[in-house]
């Protein structure tokens, strides 16, 4: 697969150097998109992209995505902040406004399966997945010289019961200043502090299609079941085992005629698309997190 230049990768950044996104969680009410474009008007700033959910028009929850050309962003992006807090409070609002060419600075955690690793690789060496992949850090010594290949920085942490506390400060320093935590098949379950310093900020693959099969071995489990269907869930990581608010799933039909090990290779090729697209959306400032729920914005 041709490499992304960094003259290509500045290209982009260039391109999309005055596009801001704007996300806007709060009560539902009559004027809040009526207010947020006036705004925006205001600013001289151009809307490209917008679109918004509610849970009930009546006394639900309003979500909004919105994306806007403005000249100067990079000079301007705190005063429009500012000058934006006073409709944020006056609608409850929660909001963050973000510069899309900034690079989320990313750390990959895997252990011995390389699939969903790989596959985040080719698409961020491509340019699919705008970040900068900062390092990969796992367990083993075994994706060492693949990830080192594309000039990503490989940190070996073996974890054992004795010694989970020291080599989770280490994963922690290796990670140091990360924007997104992905755990591409890393078999290991983090701490709650770990989890906190990293709150809706860390995504999981789990290799079946949640709420089903929770836990370990999920392709066993299907098959005593004899499914007809399998699948893989990618999700934000809470303290409760598999349950984080999911972000993206897929399935995949099966027969009586697969075994085990039949099901765990169809399996992985669900499981590196479904973490791919939830790395990718996330990325681009496309989820919103709802109680134990996501927004995910096309």
């Amino acid at each position: 697969m041709q490499r992304l230049s960094e003259r290509e990768w500045q290209a982009y950044t260039e391109k999309y150097k005055n596009r801001a996104r704007m996300l806007i969680s709060c009560p539902d009410r009559p004027g809040i998109v009526a207010a947020i474009s006036h705004f925006l008007f205001q600013q001289g700033a151009n809307i490209v992209q917008s679109d918004q959910y509610t849970t009930d028009p009546e006394s639900g929850r309003f979500f909004m995505r919105i994306e806007f050309e403005l000249s100067n962003l990079e000079e301007r992006c705190e005063v429009i902040k500012a000058a934006f807090s006073p409709i944020a409070k006056n609608f409850e609002m929660e909001f963050s406004l973000v510069q899309a060419s900034k690079r989320k600075k990313v750390a990959i955690f895997v252990s011995k399966e390389d699939h969903c690793l790989l596959e985040l690789l080719w698409r961020w060496n491509s340019g699919e997945l705008y970040a900068d992949i900062s390092v990969v850090i796992s367990n083993h010594p075994d994706m060492r010289e693949t990830v080192e290949s594309f000039g990503i920085p490989y940190h070996c942490i073996p974890v054992t019961k004795e010694n989970k506390p020291e080599a989770e400060i280490a994963q922690i320093a290796a990670a140091e200043g990360a924007d997104l935590i992905v755990l591409a098949r890393y078999m290991q379950i983090l701490s709650p502090r770990f989890l906190e310093d990293y709150a809706m900020r860390i995504i999981n693959i789990h290799h079946s299609f949640l709420p089903a099969f929770v836990g370990a071995k999920p392709y066993e489990q299907a098959y005593r079941r004899g499914v007809k269907l399998i699948g893989a869930t990618a999700h934000y990581v809470t303290e409760e085992l598999d349950a984080g608010p999911i972000i993206e799933q897929d399935v995949q039909r099966v027969t009586h005629q697969e075994d085990v090990e039949t099901l765990k290779q169809l399996g992985r090729q669900v499981e590196r698309t479904v973490l791919a697209r939830a790395v990718g959306w996330h990325l681009e400032d496309r989820v919103l997190v709802y109680g134990n729920k996501t927004i995910v914005f096309p």
